[in-house]
């Protein structure tokens, strides 16, 4: 009997898509199976390295899309370089006119605090006009290209206590401000961190040294969360100051406190035992974790080991250190 011509048609249609199937689900050749994926992902880089170059620079500008691969890195290496973003914002809300017997001036108050988020520890400080031309002197001595361009307000003969030149001078120093903040060289210098810290870290110093323990604590605490963000390049750089905070809590008979930031002076100094706050701040850590029922046994073996590397030489002790800090 002859097969009805549907019927044949019907049953080569479901062979054939049977054969597709079974094709699409076959596991795929042992080379391929046995590539890395690194690879792989690597070939599919190099079939459309532009797509590459666009999807990293996460920029809300787009290039010219005739620009070559070398082209598309030369300019997005130059907006990112041009588009830097900025950590810290500088803000001079207000002013007070400070007259003494023999002199009068102007201070200005100066709030530091973090972009991007909201900062409950932003810093406050207060400084005159002098602290200021006193930096700009300082930073010409050795940036004097980079501050080509940036211009300082000039003192007045007359008129420097008026409320019209005080608010020019408080708009003048929050850009001054920004604009030295925004020179990698210039914001890491000591000067221009100096500026910023050491009035107040000289205050904390006279206090610790005259017994004022409360009141040394009070503005170490301040002045170090500014140091921290001004010297991320530089964590050794406030080791002394958080020394002189251990020394205070130990004084104030906080222990635990003093332990805490102990810790964290130690962990700075990891890479940098011929500091000269190393040794007396292991053995202070030492005495504490022993008051406070901690382990020191590790914290023992690092004092027995330095000592046997280095010659038998005086050193001073924790406290001691701390009260020379900042001495004229």
């Amino acid at each position: 009997m002859d097969q009805d011509p549907r019927c044949t048609a019907e049953r080569e249609l479901l062979e054939a898509v049977s054969r597709i199937t079974m094709f699409s689900t076959t596991a795929p050749p042992e080379e391929e199976q046995n590539q890395p994926k690194a690879e792989i992902s690597c070939q599919v880089r190099k079939e459309n390295p532009e797509k590459e170059v666009l999807q990293d620079s996460n920029a809300s500008l787009s290039p010219n899309s005739s620009m070559t691969t070398k082209e598309l890195q030369e300019y997005w290496r130059n907006e990112k370089s041009q588009c830097r973003q900025v950590k810290l914002l500088f803000e001079i809300p207000s002013t007070r006119i400070v007259e003494h017997h023999l002199s009068k001036y102007v201070t200005y108050k100066i709030i530091i605090l973090q972009t991007g988020s909201f900062d409950s520890n932003k810093s406050v400080i207060e400084r005159r006009y002098s602290d200021f031309e006193k930096l700009h002197r300082n930073l010409l001595e050795d940036f004097s290209e980079e501050m080509e361009d940036v211009t300082f307000p000039k003192k007045a003969l007359t008129g420097n206590f008026t409320e019209e030149i005080i608010n020019e001078r408080k708009l003048a120093f929050k850009d001054y401000l920004r604009l030295l903040y925004s020179m990698k060289y210039i914001r890491r210098s000591k000067k221009f961190i100096d500026f910023l810290t050491k009035p107040e870290l000289q205050e904390a110093y006279g206090c610790l040294r005259g017994g004022q323990y409360t009141k040394a604590l009070e503005i170490l605490l301040e002045v170090i969360g500014l140091q921290e963000r001004l010297t991320r390049g530089n964590p050794v750089s406030i080791v002394p100051t958080l020394c002189a905070i251990v020394v205070c809590h130990k004084d104030l008979e906080n222990p635990a406190s003093a332990f805490e930031y102990g810790e964290k002076a130690l962990s700075r100094l990891r890479v940098h035992n011929s500091h000269r706050y190393y040794i007396p701040l292991l053995e202070a850590m030492i005495a504490l974790a022993y008051e406070l029922g901690k382990d020191f046994l590790s914290l023992q073996e690092k004092l027995e080991e330095w000592k046997a590397k280095k010659d038998p030489v005086r050193v001073f002790s924790l406290k001691e250190l701390a009260v020379r800090e900042y001495v004229q």
